[in-house]
């Protein structure tokens, strides 16, 4: 790479760093002003709205070469923001997506449909920094979680964001596996899972940076539905809902093993018109 070193104003810095970004990036612009932002300890609107008033880190470009080395944007900044929240991650923890947010706008959805007072338990399986259910408790202020997950990595994180954004007093975190250990009935089940085939081919910002067992599920990336599935049944109060993210080509697969499962299901998709949720209720 050509390091950015006759780098000038915040405005000539930002149009040369996109151009470097353009090889590896398909938000090349957004990547360029996140550093940017993150170098001058500012948020992004504060470059955007008044770049001469800023002069460019020297460390700018050390950040600009990570990027073009694949580190996710994420974890240079060390967070991610996702619904109205902002989520603190780092290497070793999955990165929140932004459609994933099609799980949180389908439990606003049911909770106008049951009313005030739903839900009032909410179990998030493979919570990772809390993702999900910080989320949809920052949206339910009389609700409490439960968020579970067998990284004791994510789980610090998950318990530092619940600190953060004022919840840490409805949550508890544990560590388990899946649905190992759970006791009681919950009106909402929340769970993305790792639903990636083990011979898929990923990005390298992805299959270089991020945990592989959050995004890993054996040969046909169903492994931890058939795991998970099963056990829902025990652990939803009456009328309560899970709510499981998929992959976009695996709505069929997994409403077979929910169906199975004695489940009625619905399909959500998101901003892209993929299928992203399905929405289990007892049949």
């Amino acid at each position: 790479m050509t390091e950015p070193a006759t780098f000038a104003g915040v405005a000539d810095s930002l149009r040369t760093a996109t151009n470097l970004l353009t090889a590896i990036s398909d938000t090349p612009r957004l990547d360029a002003e996140l550093l940017m932002a993150h170098a001058l300890e500012v948020e992004r609107q504060d470059v955007l709205l008044d770049p001469a008033r800023y002069d460019v880190p020297e460390h700018y470009v050390h950040l600009i070469a990570r990027r073009m080395a694949h580190e996710p944007i994420a974890y240079i900044v060390g967070y991610r923001d996702f619904w109205t929240i902002r989520i603190e991650v780092g290497p070793g923890v999955l990165i929140p997506r932004p459609d994933s947010e099609t799980l949180v706008e389908a439990c606003l959805d049911l909770a106008r449909e049951r009313g005030a007072g739903w839900p009032s338990r909410v179990l998030d399986l493979g919570t990772g920094p809390g993702t999900l259910l910080l989320a949809v408790l920052s949206e339910f202020p009389a609700a409490t979680g439960l968020g579970v997950d067998i990284s004791e990595q994510a789980l610090a994180y998950a318990r530092d964001n619940a600190v953060d954004l004022g919840l840490a007093g409805r949550i508890t975190f544990q560590s388990g596996n899946w649905t190992d250990g759970i006791d009681g009935r919950f009106d909402l089940i929340l769970c993305n899972p790792p639903y990636i085939g083990a011979d898929e081919q990923l990005m390298p910002d992805v299959a270089d940076h991020e945990p592989a067992g959050a995004l890993f599920a054996g040969a046909d990336g169903l492994d931890d539905y058939r795991r998970i599935i099963p056990e829902l049944p025990r652990l939803l109060a009456p009328g309560g809902v899970a709510v499981l993210e998929i992959g976009a080509t695996q709505h069929i697969s997994v409403r077979q093993l929910v169906e199975t499962a004695g489940f009625a299901v619905t399909c959500r998709q998101d901003l892209g018109g993929r299928d992203r949720a399905l929405l289990l209720t007892r049949a």
